[in-house]
């Protein structure tokens, strides 16, 4: 349930509301919406008596939520949530991010070409894979530490914000020092430790939809990570598995329509992992922004012919330069605008 403050609730009624919640047995959160505080009740107490709360001072309303999820459900926040990285604003409707780059860190030359073309192209956010959870032993695992680091001077030099993958407790240790945006992976949605210490960073997190996972087995590991106080969290459908043979997966588009009716939490797309042919990204990313994705997630490399990973799924720069191009087109048709920092390029200018 929410217990939703009237307008100007004192500071002193907030914590008494949920001093009676925690005495009850709830978790208390409190959501800070555009008027007024929400406190979220979380917990599984559905016997515990809340008949006098709506009779507390500073009370206006307690509401029962029917969802699994609480603390990511649309009736706990009735707005869209916006999380922020660094300088960049994911989510709130009124503006695409681009979130672009290679599949995996591979040196530092390709790194930073990379982000010289994707930060001229428009994008805000540059992704590399730091650790790469690959299906076979044998195929390149990642560059680890030395990945990130490379990352980080590439968004530096670039001036944009980072994304990148962690796949366990050591690895989420040592990216929090280094990327903006944590990135929980298609196999480890359901790491109920992993989401937990996730939750725990206080870092943003870009949360991939399971390979086989429902829309609510999704929406309650993000709810995993919100549990532990951190609402910087955004989803990313990037397909599913099915009988389908001719792409990677599926990509299902109606899920992002039908996650912003059912979250208030941004929802971006990987057109590139859901299709595997970069021939399908251009239309697939189109027609997730008319779906109403807040951003896109795409793979691009300097030359996907001597990628170590995905090379197949990556856009080379002029492709990538020619969909910005287009996607500009899309967004003002939606009434959106591709989002871009201030004073772009600085660093790119500098370092020639």
């Amino acid at each position: 349930m929410v217990v939703v403050m009237e307008p100007g609730a004192s500071p002193e009624t907030i914590e008494v509301v949920s001093e009676r919640l925690a005495a009850q047995g709830f978790q208390p959160h409190l959501i800070h919406g555009v008027s007024r505080i929400v406190i979220a009740a979380v917990g599984e107490h559905r016997a515990a008596d809340t008949s006098g709360l709506e009779n507390l001072p500073g009370v206006e309303k307690v509401v029962p939520i029917m969802k699994p999820y609480k603390l990511a459900s649309r009736e706990v926040r009735g707005e869209d949530s916006v999380v922020k990285a660094g300088r960049v604003a994911v989510g709130g409707g009124r503006s695409v991010v681009v979130m672009a780059g290679p599949c995996a860190v591979e040196s530092r030359e390709q790194l930073f070409m990379a982000a010289r073309v994707v930060k001229r192209a428009g994008a805000t956010i540059l992704r590399g894979g730091a650790f790469k959870p690959r299906t076979s032993p044998y195929s390149f695992q990642g560059l680890a530490e030395k990945g990130l680091q490379l990352l980080a001077e590439a968004a530096a030099w670039a001036g944009l914000a980072t994304v990148s993958e962690v796949i366990d407790q050591e690895s989420l240790d040592m990216a929090k020092d280094y990327v903006d945006i944590l990135q929980i992976g298609a196999r480890n949605m359901q790491n109920f430790r992993l989401l937990r210490a996730a939750g725990r960073s206080g870092k943003p997190v870009l949360l991939k939809r399971g390979l086989s996972a429902t829309i609510e087995e999704w929406l309650m590991a993000a709810e995993y990570i919100m549990s532990e106080g951190n609402e910087q969290v955004i989803l990313c459908e990037r397909g599913i598995r099915t009988f389908e043979r001719l792409t990677r997966n599926t990509l299902d588009l109606s899920a992002v329509s039908l996650v912003k009716i059912l979250s208030h939490l941004p929802v971006v797309v990987d057109p590139s992992h859901a299709t595997g042919d970069r021939r399908l990204i251009g239309p697939m990313s189109k027609a997730a922004l008319a779906a109403g994705a807040d951003g896109l997630l795409i793979e691009v490399h300097p030359d996907p012919a001597q990628a170590l990973c995905d090379g197949q799924q990556s856009l080379n720069p002029e492709q990538f330069t020619a969909l910005m191009q287009d996607l500009q087109a899309i967004t003002l048709v939606t009434g959106r605008k591709l989002g871009s920092l201030p004073e772009a390029g600085k660093g790119i200018k500098a370092a020639g």
